[in-house]
């Protein structure tokens, strides 16, 4: 059911969408406007009472775009919005709550108007956002960086670092020299992967009967 809910309502949102597209709790997922791209084996993650939202808008003229990479996460609660151009990396993550937006959408003297306050985002490669962090206009962060939960970006982050704080600066050093296993292998078995996904929900979900079921909808016990 979920599988004809996305193909049939969330897949046609997107100006382009690459294979293996998967997403948790489909009608908590907004997509608003054009200009949507996504790659292979993106993983957009939403939640009952935790909307997730994909969105660009168009103003004076010009229509923002998003454009993802492939095996990209996208978790709960996460907004990304463009007026102008977010632009994200292969293989990057967003934990819950994350907010991304390209715009101060009003200018600072004329609140009824954007004006200039719009510049374009780039998040690259491989990068990992925490729970609630912020990007904000103009930001470009770097392959493999990882900036902490709870930080607002308001400035470059270099790749290879670790960034936290309010604004966010570095606070340490990646080696860029190592390995950085990525979430692109999750993937080079398809099969295997996709036998492994189904043996661990089959064990998560052996006592959901429809029983349990009614009763969680009816009369709920703090089993449930």
């Amino acid at each position: 059911m979920t599988r004809f809910y996305v193909n049939r309502f969330i897949v046609p949102c997107f100006d382009e969408v690459g294979g293996g597209l998967s997403v948790s709790c489909p009608r908590s997922l907004e997509i608003f406007g054009g200009n949507i791209r996504i790659g292979m084996h993106a993983h957009i993650n939403a939640a009952k009472g935790s909307l997730t939202r994909l969105c660009t808008w168009a103003t004076d003229g010009r229509e923002g775009r998003i454009t993802f990479g492939d095996y990209v996460l996208v978790s709960p609660g996460t907004h990304i919005v463009a007026s102008e151009s977010i632009s994200v990396g292969s293989n990057t993550m967003f934990a819950s709550g994350c907010y991304v937006s390209d715009s101060d959408w009003h200018d600072t003297y004329d609140r009824t108007r954007e004006l200039d306050k719009h510049r374009p985002i780039v998040i690259g490669e491989n990068v990992w956002l925490g729970v609630r962090v912020i990007v904000g206009k103009g930001v470009t962060i770097g392959d493999n960086s990882i900036i902490g939960a709870g930080s607002v970006v308001t400035r470059d982050i270099p790749a290879n670092c670790i960034a936290a704080g309010n604004p966010a600066v570095v606070v340490r050093e990646l080696d860029p020299a190592r390995d950085f296993i990525k979430r692109e292998v999750l993937f080079e078995a398809p099969d295997i992967h996709a036998r492994k996904m189904d043996q661990m929900m089959r064990y998560l979900l052996k006592d959901n009967t429809l029983r349990r079921w009614l009763r969680s909808v009816l009369s709920p016990t703090r089993e449930d």
